[in-house]
């Protein structure tokens, strides 16, 4: 029985064997310099127009220079650039990639979501993890070392407010007794665990409703699926739980480039690109979303040649 089929969104992107396609904001190529995060909107709009089925959003508080790249996602706050996408287009699925939990409050984090989802029913994808940016951490006060144990009890608090009318709930965030969230979603929402959250695999095998790990080869990403996949049927035999990933991707011009690794992904022609995209799929991923940051060329032109080149091969489940 699928959980989710209510969930619009999630019957476009996820089905078992299948692969689909979506993109990462900010929709642009800069590299390691600040996003303008100029024409989003036009941008997202044409996405979704041709076919992709998910834009995903980062969860990042602070500028650190000492992080590695600007750290600042989409610049806005996750969950207020979400909406207002949402409100710019029609189905395309959003996602977080990813709610840090421990920097969240369970409670805040339940009401934004299930308003999210009240004002655009089966459309929000809640990706969760438990954090890696330090300086976001030592700004709230909030434990880096203890974020795995204080990730874990955000997620089943999480799980009750939304899910349960009137919990009991008694936590180190705080308790609830004869109150009650509202608005509950409209459907239900997928909690996808990002990375490793700080548990054991076999953790969210068992509570999550899929998982979103990192990039890796065709090859590697097939045996930690596969394990994963094993350990799904341990605890919930027959179930369906999709995998996802991103990838950084500088499209060439010429589409029989050949491949040549970059950070967190791949230079390649458009041709190429295709014979890649099938073998995640036969490694069992599920949808892969591209992130055009270290691109060469302008994000639209690569959107546009994705949706009209690449994306019919792997088009939405519905």
């Amino acid at each position: 029985m699928n959980p989710f089929s209510q969930h619009h969104a999630y019957n476009r992107t996820y089905k078992e064997g299948e692969l689909t396609l979506g993109l990462h904001i900010p929709l642009e190529n800069y590299q390691f310099d600040t996003p303008s995060m100029e024409k989003q909107v036009e941008l997202a709009q044409l996405a979704e127009q041709l076919g992709f089925t998910s834009l995903w959003f980062r969860d990042v508080l602070l500028e650190d220079p000492n992080f590695g790249d600007p750290a600042v996602g989409q610049i806005y706050d996750m969950m207020i650039y979400l909406t207002y996408l949402a409100g710019k287009t029609k189905e395309i699925g959003l996602g977080t990639a990813a709610t840090v939990l421990p920097l969240r409050h369970p409670l805040r984090v339940a009401k934004e979501i299930a308003t999210i989802d009240q004002l655009f029913p089966g459309r929000l994808f809640l990706g969760i993890s438990s954090g890696d940016r330090r300086a976001d951490f030592a700004a709230l006060g909030v434990s880096h070392p203890d974020r795995g144990e204080a990730f874990v009890e955000a997620y089943h608090d999480l799980q009750e407010v939304l899910y349960q009318d009137y919990p009991i709930i008694h936590s180190k965030r705080g308790n609830i007794r004869g109150a009650n969230l509202v608005p509950k979603p409209a459907v239900r929402i997928p909690a996808l665990i990002t990375g490793y959250a700080q548990q054991e695999m076999k953790w969210f095998a068992e509570h999550g409703d899929g998982w979103m790990y990192y990039p890796r080869s065709p090859h590697d990403q097939e045996v930690t699926v596969k394990r994963w996949r094993s350990l799904v049927e341990e605890y919930h035999p027959g179930a369906f739980k999709p995998f996802s990933q991103p990838m950084h991707l500088d499209l060439a011009e010429d589409p029989n480039e050949i491949p040549r690794p970059i950070r967190l992904g791949y230079r390649i022609g458009r041709n190429y690109l295709i014979e890649l995209l099938n073998s995640y799929k036969e490694s069992g991923v599920n949808h892969l979303f591209f992130a055009l940051f270290d691109s060469q060329r302008p994000a639209e032109e690569v959107i546009q040649e994705l949706g009209e080149e690449v994306v019919p091969h792997f088009p939405s489940i519905q």
